[in-house]
Order: C-alpha cells, then sequence, then structure tokens
C-alpha cells in the first residue's frame, strides 16, 4: 500500500552549539534583572531562542565557503558584483543598494520620498517601518484586509489589503508618497498576501500615479503561500518575479529570506531615485558597492538568495510551522490560523480573557513561557503596536494582541518544536493563574525594546 512520507528537514547537521538548561528558580533572578523584558535577557539565559527569525538562522556550507571567497575591496569588489547579479536575478530592480540591515534601507526610502503631513499605507506596518516613517513627520497607515482580525478564520490570505479603504485613502485629500505592502503581513500573524490581491494594489496605485513598494524580508516565504493556496501549477521562483514585477522596489531584510545574519539592500527602477540614495548612503553606510557590509557578508546573502526558492526548503519550512499551529489548536491552546509563514502566532486574548489589553496579555504571557520552560518569544500587541489619539493622548491598544514564536531558519529540531509545544500547552493549563504586567518606564519609541516591566498588583498602575 503506498504511504505518503512525512516531510525531513532537507539538510544535515555538520555543527553544532550548546545550549544552556536552567530551573525555574535561575529564570525567575535572570527575569528580574532585566524587569521582565525578554530583550534584556542574555542569550545564554534562553533555551529556545524564538524572539525572532531575523539574522538567527543556521548558514549552509556553501554560504560558509563564498563567505572564505569575500573580497574586501573598498570600492566594486567581486563580491558586490555577484551580489548584484543575485539581486538581480531574483528580484529584477534595475539599481541594488546594499545596507546593513532592512531598516536602514527603509530609513533611506522614507528619508527620499516622505514628507511631514504625508500618509503611507500598509497592510501593516511592522516595528521598524513604522518608526522610519513617523521618523520622517509621516502618518504610517494600516490598511489590513478585515480576515486579518479574525484569528480563527482558515482564510488562506489574511496578509492582503483592503482595496476599498485603499481606493478611499488614494482619492482623498492627504498626499500619498508611496504605498506599501509587507510580505508576509509580519504583524498580523505572519499571513501572506495574495498575487489577486498584489495586482489589485498595483492597479489602483497606476490609477492614482503613486509608486508602490514591498517590504520583502519574507518575500519566499509568501510565494511558496501564493504556490500552495493560489497558483499551484506554477514555480515558486515565476510568482516571486511576478510580485516584483507589480511594485516599483523594495526593501528587503536579508537576515529573513535571504538566510544571512546580517544584511540588506534597497533595489528600485527610479535612476534618479537610486543616484540620491547612493549620496546619502555614503555619509552613514558606506560606499554605495559595500553599504555597511563586509564583502564575506555579500557573498553569503548572494548564496542565500539562491537556496531561499529551493522547493525542498520551503516545503520543510512551511510544514514546520504548520506541525506547531495544528498541535497546539488541536491542544485547545488559541493561535492563529492558518498557519503563517516564520512563526506561530499565539492569540494572547484569547489564550488570557481576564486581563484586558492594559495589561498587556501578550507581554504577560510571553514572560510566563520563559519561566515555565526557558523559551523566549515576542509580544505582538499593545506593547509594541498601540498608539496614542493625538487629541486626547490617550493609549489605543493594537486590534490584536499576539505572541509570536519566531522559527529561526535551518537551527532548530522536530524535538525542540515538540519541547515548544508541550511548554506552551502546560501554560496554557495553568492560565487562569498568570497575572496581567503594567509598564513602569519606556522610551518615547519602539518601546518594546527598552521598557521595564512590573505586576499590575505590585505597582500602582492603572489597569491594576
Amino acid at each position: 500500500m503506498s504511504r505518503t512520507l512525512p516531510i525531513i528537514e532537507p539538510f544535515r547537521i555538520k555543527s553544532v552549539e550548546p545550549i544552556r538548561m536552567s530551573s525555574r528558580a535561575q529564570r525567575e533572578e535572570w527575569l528580574a534583572e532585566c524587569d521582565g523584558n525578554l530583550f534584556g535577557l542574555h542569550a545564554e539565559y534562553v533555551l529556545i531562542d524564538l524572539l525572532t527569525d531575523s539574522g538567527t538562522g543556521a548558514m549552509s556550507s556553501e554560504q560558509w565557503a563564498a563567505v572564505m571567497r569575500g573580497d574586501e575591496s573598498y570600492a566594486g569588489s567581486r563580491s558586490y558584483l555577484r551580489f548584484e547579479a543575485a539581486v538581480h536575478d531574483v528580484f529584477g530592480y534595475e539599481h541594488v543598494i546594499p545596507t546593513h540591515q532592512g531598516r536602514a534601507a527603509e530609513h533611506f526610502l522614507f528619508q527620499a520620498l516622505v514628507k511631514p503631513g504625508d500618509v503611507v499605507p500598509n497592510n501593516t506596518h511592522f516595528d521598524t517601518t513604522r518608526a522610519n516613517v513617523e521618523a520622517c513627520g509621516g502618518e504610517a497607515l494600516d490598511l489590513p484586509c478585515a480576515e486579518l482580525h479574525d484569528t480563527t478564520s482558515s482564510f488562506p490570505f489574511k496578509g492582503n489589503m483592503d482595496l476599498d479603504w485603499l481606493r478611499s485613502v488614494l482619492s482623498g485629500p492627504c498626499h500619498i508618497p508611496l504605498v506599501m505592502m509587507t510580505l508576509t503581513n509580519n504583524a498580523g500573524g505572519g499571513q501572506p498576501a495574495s498575487l489577486e490581491n498584489l495586482r489589485a494594489v498595483r492597479a489602483l496605485c497606476q490609477e492614482f500615479d503613486v509608486p508602490l513598494y514591498l517590504d520583502a524580508c519574507r518575500f519566499a516565504e509568501n510565494a511558496w503561500m501564493v504556490r500552495v493556496r493560489e497558483e499551484p501549477d506554477r514555480p515558486v521562483r515565476e510568482i516571486a518575479r511576478e510580485v516584483f514585477s507589480l511594485a516599483d522596489g523594495c526593501t528587503m531584510s536579508a537576515k529573513k529570506d535571504g538566510l544571512a545574519n546580517i544584511g540588506g539592500f534597497l533595489a528600485v527602477r527610479d535612476a534618479k531615485l537610486a543616484q540620491r540614495i547612493r549620496r546619502e548612503l555614503v555619509i552613514t553606510e558606506g560606499f554605495p558597492t559595500y553599504g555597511g557590509l563586509a564583502g564575506r557578508d555579500l557573498e553569503a546573502v548572494a548564496q542565500g538568495l539562491a537556496e531561499v526558492l529551493e522547493d525542498d526548503y520551503l516545503a520543510y519550512r512551511s510544514a514546520s510551522i504548520r506541525y506547531v499551529v495544528r498541535s497546539l489548536d488541536e491542544r485547545g491552546v488559541p493561535v492563529v490560523r492558518p498557519a503563517g509563514g516564520h512563526a506561530i502566532f499565539l492569540d494572547a486574548a484569547r489564550f488570557l480573557p481576564h486581563l484586558d489589553p492594559g495589561e498587556y496579555p501578550g507581554q504577560a504571557l510571553a514572560i510566563e513561557l520563559y519561566l515555565e520552560g526557558g523559551i523566549r518569544t515576542c509580544e505582538i500587541g499593545s506593547v509594541m503596536l498601540a498608539h496614542r489619539d493625538p487629541s486626547t493622548g490617550e493609549e489605543i491598544p493594537a486590534r490584536n494582541e499576539l505572541v509570536r514564536l519566531a522559527i529561526p531558519r535551518r537551527t532548530y529540531t522536530k524535538s525542540h518544536l515538540d519541547y515548544v509545544i508541550e511548554v506552551t500547552t502546560r501554560v496554557f493549563e495553568q492560565r487562569d493563574e498568570i497575572r496581567g504586567v503594567c509598564i513602569l518606564e519606556a522610551p518615547e519609541v519602539m518601546r518594546h525594546f527598552g521598557a521595564r516591566f512590573g505586576r499590575c498588583e505590585e505597582h500602582s498602575c492603572a489597569s491594576g
């Protein structure tokens, strides 16, 4: 009888890095030292690190071989030429500007295009994208499709942009210097956008003569889910090329789907815009053929862009996420469905219904996952994404209270994921005992990186 074989890791382990076991008492002490902010933990105090998938993956033997070929010439190195050719091959844009990571690419793009009072629509801005828009005096406006906010829905493309909403914004009185689409929609649960939606967004941008740019850091995962859910007969590389053909350029963090530990770039069609940005680049990042990167890093990214579009890799990557989402869902743990591309997202509002947004259920849940099993995760809820009402100063909570378990690429095995499932299940069984947290102190911008937290009942905060 024919049986379907399981999807396995399409690689062998060649080098290992030890991770540290610890007791709950130790973790309580370490957490207290960083005031409840998991970004403040020493990495050696973490058993399974799911804080981010940005730059935390394992590079391949071919990438390490490419590192040794790195040409560290200041200008016009062979490594830059290989990097440029790789970006041309995958993305198709004429002008390629390397940066040390994706947020630098965002900085240069928005500094060139966004003026005070401008509005930048997006399906959902992530934290650095929003901060860079706002640093220019612009308004970062999220226009997600309605299905995004129902975490239980099986709608396959929750990363879509609301087209009616976009038309209303484009036809309104505000100046729109560009429209962005984030692929995949990270803040919304790692959900993909469909080709159909991207084509429609492009058509609206053309109608109103507004350029379209992509935040492409997880472009391969988005293309894979388009293939699985929308256009199964097309190669994933072909899907990716059509996606990029619909836009005027993109920002890219190569720390995600570049499969590298550092690096990024801005790629555009507009020669004058590229020239302007290259002039600005020299002031802070470096010469335009290295952009803040060593030649060896350019080599690693060039090789990673070839490997990330391999079917075996993408099938394994997607299957790993689906496995955890399915396992937790079967146990009744509230997770965002369907499975996204790079992470498992817990719905903290449903997980901890006894906590209101002012008690930051996502942060409370992330803390408990660490205390219970040494798993470091990231809150993507009202700590990260709340904003102030400009007229009243009142804090407006995020639409969803999520905790992201971002899976580093080619790093953890199935047994590690089974451990994550068991720890999360145990925390869910003890959910009624989890208390809320309050913010004791936080920076004005991107507060989740530097906030100090305390338990609500131990401090005289509003939510306590």
